[in-house]
């Protein structure tokens, strides 16, 4: 898949931010008065979408009550949980072949940019993105299609969830599933252009 901008999800595709995030959600539920689950893996659903949709969806909130819960998960996340992720193996190495094969690498994430920005500096990736594009904390652009579209016109979008496929799809632009992610079900790829289920596979669409 020749096209020379490849726009990459943060969560679940570059990097594994399953305790963080859950974790913090655990937090805001606790702290907002519901009750979290034992298994913190019951909250893997909030990877990836916003996280006041989510709130909203899993558990029938107003968006008044969502936005107190944001709140509370980043009264956890943002001190501590941001940094309880990991990046995926043979990342690095990706992002490495595609600056030397002259693609500008863009970052599109439905998380605030600030934190997508204090993320990719802390794992040493921030060198390799020509521009890091994420919604806002005052929620003007938290939908994955509104964050694409803040982006470029031309360009592929690689993720782990149907929100990262479709919001490309509605930009006109081709998509790329990776299945090592968080998708929840096989269906969340029926409108990518590909689907690669390690890096190494997504490694060889790109290039």
């Amino acid at each position: 898949m020749d096209k020379e901008f490849i726009l990459f999800d943060l969560d679940g595709t570059l990097t594994d931010p399953k305790i963080g995030i859950t974790s913090a959600v655990a937090y805001a539920l606790e702290h907002c008065g519901y009750t979290a689950p034992e298994n913190l893996d019951e909250l893997c659903p909030f990877i990836g979408p916003p996280l006041h949709e989510s709130f909203m969806k899993y558990y029938g909130v107003d968006e008044d009550e969502a936005d107190k819960l944001v709140d509370s998960y980043r009264k956890y996340y943002r001190p501590k949980g941001i940094f309880e992720c990991t990046v995926y193996d043979d990342i690095p190495d990706l992002l490495t072949s595609l600056k030397e094969n002259g693609k500008k690498v863009l970052l599109a994430t439905s998380k605030p940019e600030d934190m997508a920005e204090d993320i990719l500096d802390h794992f040493g990736l921030i060198g390799y993105f020509d521009g890091v594009y994420g919604a806002t904390h005052d929620r003007s652009r938290t939908d994955k299609s509104l964050v694409i579209a803040y982006e470029r016109d031309k360009a592929v979008m690689v993720g782990d969830r149907e929100y990262d496929i479709l919001g490309a799809k509605e930009n006109g632009l081709s998509a790329i599933g990776v299945g090592y992610g968080y998708r929840q079900n096989p269906h969340e790829f029926e409108k990518a252009d590909a689907v690669a289920n390690t890096v190494a596979e997504l490694k060889a669409i790109l290039l």
